[in-house]
Formats: structure tokens, C-alpha cells, sequence
């Protein structure tokens, strides 16, 4: 492959990954987070202060371990909010973090953003490959666990849950922290693509909507849903920015503004019904006794 269609491939997966951490915990629970771009601008710049002390895999381990820890601080104080109040200090979470990190920059190394060292482009699509595939695998297992099966019982009513016996605050933080380290090893592998990072880039906040954009158009019921999504809007993305890059972000408020209407179970939900029809017709083998 060329090393555009390797760029382009690397970029949709990254946005799979970002739209179904987003999904794993806002999905199940009914929490809608903002937070996304915190993590991923936490991995950005753990590749920009280690990358050229440690390979990338480590690289993606540690930016996934801080964004993972960083999760874990906000998510114990803000997850006893609900709704919209949740919302709100998720989002606050990325201006406060692209802030600080701007200020201690210029207050202690009196520059503005970072250089980062360059990986090959080969090297950084497997390492998102693999880090997608885990990620799938992770959901699956989570959704058959005890785990998962509270973060349904948390969605349906979280009080009725908590009478039962769940400690919800306790699965909503593992959970919250579990969709964090993917977006933190993600943005510690997407970093190694620009030669210079700084707070305006890491902490961008198109990163938080992006994926939930994602999500909602491909369907947030099944973990299908946000893939196809994902590479629906990257696609466009890459093409829109491309061919109108003054109106692009308006094409995709016009398009989320139409799935919210016309499609309240997404791509998906449109999809499944009639393929499901088509199953049923199809002839069943008899089985002899």
C-alpha cells in the first residue's frame, strides 16, 4: 500500500478506537463524557516527554497507564454527578488540562509545544491493529462479565442498582478507566505522525465530539455500530477537509443533526431489520433423527 492509504487506514482505526472506548462506557451507563480528548492529549504527551527513551509499544503502554491514572482522580470525584452536570466537567476537564499544560510550558521551559520523534507508518497501522484488536476483545469479555452486567443494571436505574448491591461508583470509575487507557495508548501511537505537538493539538477538542458523533450515526447498541460509524465519518473527514476545508464541520453537524433525527438507532438500526427479515426467509436445514 501507498503511504497515504497506510496514513488513512492508521487514522480510521484510530477513530474505531476512540468511538468504541467512548461507547464501552457512555453506552451501558448513561453517562455522556466529553473527556475523550484529556486522554488522548495525555498520550500525545507522554510520546512527546519519552520518545526517544522508549519504543512505541511501551510508548503506547505508558501513555495508556497515565491517561488510565488520570481517569481514575477525575472519574472518583465526578462520576457521583449525573447528567448534564457530568457532561459539563468532562468537557471543562479538556480546556483545564490544555491550559495548565500550555502555562507550564511557557512558565518552566519557555516554549510552546513540543518535537516529537517519527515512527514509520507501517510500524504505528499494526501497533493500532493490534491495540483495536484488544480493544474489541476487552468489550466482548466485559459485556459477559459481572462487570458489564452491573454497568446495565447502572444504566436501566442506577439507584434500584445500588439497592441490590452494586457499588456503582466503583464500577463506573473502572469503566471510565478502562475506555481512558485505549484512548491514551492510542494518542501515544497518533503522535509519532507529527514531527511537533503542542497544548492547541493534544488537547483539541473535536476529539471529545468526534467520537461520539461516531457513534450515535453508526448506532450505540452494539459494538458494530461505532466501527461503522467511525469509518463512515473518517473517511469523510479525510475528503471533506480536503475538498471544502471551510465547511467541512458544517457538513457534519448537518449529517449528525439528521442521524439524531431520522436514524435514532443509527446506520445500524437501519440495517439490521431487514437483514434480519432476509435471515428468517432463508431455507432451515432439517435435522434427522
Amino acid at each position: 500500500m501507498s503511504s497515504y492509504t497506510i496514513i488513512l487506514f492508521s487514522s480510521i482505526i484510530m477513530y474505531i478506537i476512540l468511538a468504541l472506548s467512548w461507547n464501552m462506557f457512555s453506552a451501558p451507563t448513561g453517562y455522556i463524557s466529553l473527556a475523550t480528548a484529556a486522554f488522548f492529549g495525555a498520550g500525545i504527551y507522554t510520546t512527546a516527554f519519552l520518545g526517544e527513551l522508549l519504543p512505541l509499544p511501551l510508548l503506547m503502554l505508558a501513555g495508556g497507564i497515565i491517561s488510565c491514572m488520570l481517569a481514575v482522580i477525575v472519574g472518583a470525584v465526578t462520576l457521583r454527578l449525573r447528567g448534564v452536570y457530568f457532561t459539563i466537567f468532562t468537557f471543562g476537564l479538556v480546556e483545564l488540562l490544555r491550559s495548565l499544560v500550555l502555562w507550564a510550558e511557557i512558565k518552566f521551559t519557555h516554549v510552546r509545544g513540543r518535537f516529537v520523534v517519527s515512527a514509520d507508518h507501517m510500524t504505528v497501522f499494526w501497533c493500532m491493529a493490534v491495540l483495536l484488536i484488544l480493544l474489541i476483545a476487552a468489550i466482548v469479555l466485559i459485556r459477559r462479565s459481572r462487570l458489564g452486567k452491573s454497568l446495565e443494571a447502572i444504566g436501566e436505574s442506577e439507584d434500584a442498582a445500588a439497592h441490590i448491591g452494586v457499588n456503582t461508583t466503583a464500577v463506573k470509575v473502572a469503566m471510565f478507566a478502562i475506555s481512558a487507557f485505549a484512548v491514551g495508548a492510542a494518542g501515544a501511537a497518533m503522535a509519532t505522525r507529527w514531527s511537533y505537538v503542542d497544548p492547541g493539538i493534544a488537547f483539541n477538542s473535536m476529539y471529545s465530539f468526534m467520537p461520539v458523533l461516531m457513534a450515535i450515526f453508526g448506532g450505540t447498541r452494539s459494538t458494530v455500530g461505532p466501527i461503522a460509524g467511525a469509518i463512515v465519518f473518517a473517511y469523510l473527514e479525510e475528503t471533506l477537509i480536503t475538498k471544502f476545508p471551510s465547511l467541512y464541520m458544517i457538513i457534519f453537524g448537518l449529517i449528525m443533526v439528521g442521524a439524531i433525527l431520522f436514524l435514532p438507532n443509527g446506520i445500524i438500526g437501519l440495517i439490521k431489520p431487514p437483514v434480519m427479515k432476509l435471515i428468517a426467509k432463508l431455507p432451515k436445514r432439517r435435522v434427522r433423527q
